[in-house]
């Protein structure tokens, strides 16, 4: 293999260029978006090999991240090249222009070139930040790599939708007329859309108090986008609190946090995240909150405010992804998001609200006080859940705790019991065993799907959600 400068390779005989290198990644930045940099290799070709252990990696990795702005996350191996250990870095970005050391530089053939402030100038004002980006790119994937089941869903959603723009039979034909395959290989839009072949995760954890301190729950989601969507509001339906209701003589289930509104941010945070940055999604669901980032940073002077009182355009960092949603009508209008989830809350008398930091962006939903809440608050103390003299004659202090959490909430788990109470998981397991073989305890359904049910022996004393 022969290595060659050009407008998207450059070549360093060692990491003793690490400056002139980082210059040569921005200059290639600011003209393609993407490129490669090779240590190890000298500017003629010739493999003369660089010494490389993990401090050697890293020392590049930090100096890249330190001395480029916007900030980039490049790939940075190992290889082997005619026997000799060398360093490839590949990098892209699509946040033009990039500056090295405080400078802006362009890739003209060979040569990194500093820009006089009209170059720069010139350079900002092409800048169109809705035109097609990252996402119209060949991956390195093909047909073969979709999930068809996936595919075939889209197809059928979309149509149903009305929104499909094309006609065609076959849903290959379809990607094709939307712009996600180009010469047999798929887009990276459609890489991340239809197959699980790529390192994007939401990472979903449920914490025992207002702090991320210790977790009841952890759960990690590496799917195609719309499976993961799908995860991240089941996963939220299953850990929020749910009360009943009866409207015209039927049972209804109210969600603390209106469902609708959780759906519409999530797909912000997916199709607006910034896929060049390897960080993942975070759902965080804390006793009195509940958060969900995305890395992603809104566009340059603007702020959610201007989304949500204002009608300010839509920018879209991933149009092709964000396209995909509309047309499964997963996302109504383009903009309107933030407004959205705003709207739902207040309909709802639930307090929402929106920060913009320098790595994302992240929605917070205050969970209402629950009934699980007021007594988890009061552990240890006098509780105010009326517990028959009777039963409080037979249990001690913790196992009374137990019940009165469990006629609270009939689905609390060990785990959580473990935390509010504050005793090992073993232990609630002792106490429960316990307090069914007094009777004043049973578990109806199976160990997942099932929940408990407060007795005092013959007499059920409370059971309610």
């Amino acid at each position: 293999m022969k290595l060659e400068e050009n407008e998207n390779i450059e070549l360093k005989k060692s990491t003793a260029e690490l400056k002139e290198g980082i210059i040569s990644i921005a200059a290639i930045l600011n003209k393609h978006g993407k490129g490669e940099l090779y240590f190890g290799v000298k500017n003629d070709g010739t493999v003369v090999g660089q010494d490389v252990g993990d401090e050697t990696l890293r020392d590049v990795s930090q100096a890249i991240s330190n001395h480029i702005e916007p900030k980039i996350y490049p790939e940075i191996t190992k290889e082997r090249l005619n026997n000799l250990d060398i360093i490839k870095v590949r990098f892209r970005g699509a946040e033009k222009p990039y500056f090295a050391y405080g400078r802006i530089y362009l890739r003209v053939a060979d040569e990194d070139r500093q820009l006089s402030p009209k170059a720069i100038e010139k350079l900002i004002l092409e800048k169109n930040i809705y035109k097609s980006r990252w996402d119209s790119e060949l991956s390195d994937l093909d047909m073969n790599d979709i999930n068809q089941d996936l595919l075939l869903s889209f197809v059928k959603k979309s149509r149903l939708a009305g929104r499909l723009p094309v006609d065609a039979e076959k849903p290959e034909e379809v990607l094709l007329k939307l712009g996600l395959i180009k010469k047999n290989k798929l887009t990276l839009a459609a890489k991340y859309l239809f197959t699980a072949k790529h390192d994007i995760e939401v990472q979903a954890a449920v914490f025992a108090t207002n702090e991320k301190l210790n977790f009841l729950d952890i759960r990690k989601f590496n799917q195609p986008l719309p499976d993961m969507l799908e995860a991240s509001e089941a996963y939220i339906k299953e850990k929020i609190n749910w009360r009943v209701e009866f409207i015209d003589f039927k049972r209804v289930e109210i969600p603390e946090i209106p469902i609708k509104a959780i759906r519409e941010a999530l797909v912000n945070s997916l199709i607006h995240r910034d896929f060049n940055n390897p960080k993942g999604n975070e759902i965080a669901i804390y006793k009195d909150r509940i958060e969900i980032y995305n890395p992603g940073a809104f566009p340059p002077g603007l702020t959610p405010e201007d989304y949500i009182y204002k009608q300010e355009r839509s920018y879209l960092r991933n149009p092709k992804i964000a396209e995909v949603f509309y047309l499964t009508k997963d996302v109504e209008k383009w903009g309107s998001g933030l407004k959205r989830i705003y709207n739902e809350c207040k309909e709802n008398g639930v307090k929402v609200s929106f920060a913009s930091t320098k790595t994302g962006v992240i929605t917070t939903f205050i969970r209402p006080v629950s009934k699980t809440e007021k007594v988890g608050e009061k552990v240890g103390e006098k509780v105010t859940e009326k517990v028959t003299k009777k039963v409080t004659e037979k249990v001690t202090k913790n196992q009374k705790k137990i019940l009165t959490l469990m006629k609270a909430d009939p689905y609390i788990t060990t785990q959580q019991l473990s935390a509010l109470i504050g005793i090992s998981a073993r232990k609630i397991k002792e106490n429960i065993s316990k307090l069914k073989n007094k009777n004043l305890l049973k578990r109806i359904g199976s160990a997942k799907g099932g929940h408990w049910l407060v007795t005092d022996e013959d007499n059920t004393i409370e059971q309610g959600r």
